[in-house]
């Protein structure tokens, strides 16, 4: 299973070394072996593997995961129906605005 990839270069995930302690928890929740134990702290391994699915973020005790569960994926597969390369769906529409109700979000 370590040899997963989604979407290349859209995970939302991201780690702060600085918060980081070395715990181990997100590598125990990961479902697929995207963190490696350093040193003295986890790295990302496999960005690419990463499925969005919050795991890491939900149960990291310091904080030091933060993942958009689904955005990464989501937005790249709105950007593929469109027909665009890469880069995030840029949505500004707020659905719950009424004034906004009929307008696209996405930008090309």
């Amino acid at each position: 299973m370590n040899n997963l990839v989604y979407l290349k270069d859209v995970a939302t995930l991201t780690l702060d070394k600085n918060k980081c302690t070395g715990c181990g928890m997100c590598l125990d929740v990961c479902p697929h072996q995207v963190f490696k134990m350093n040193s003295s702290h986890v790295v990302i391994q496999n960005r690419d593997a990463c499925m969005e699915c919050g795991a890491c973020s939900r149960n990291c005790p310091f904080g030091a995961v933060s993942v958009n569960s689904g955005v990464g994926c989501a937005a790249a597969v709105i950007n593929s129906l469109l027909g665009r390369q890469g880069g995030e769906c840029c949505c500004s529409i707020d659905p719950a605005d009424p004034a906004q109700k009929n307008k696209v979000g996405c930008c090309s």
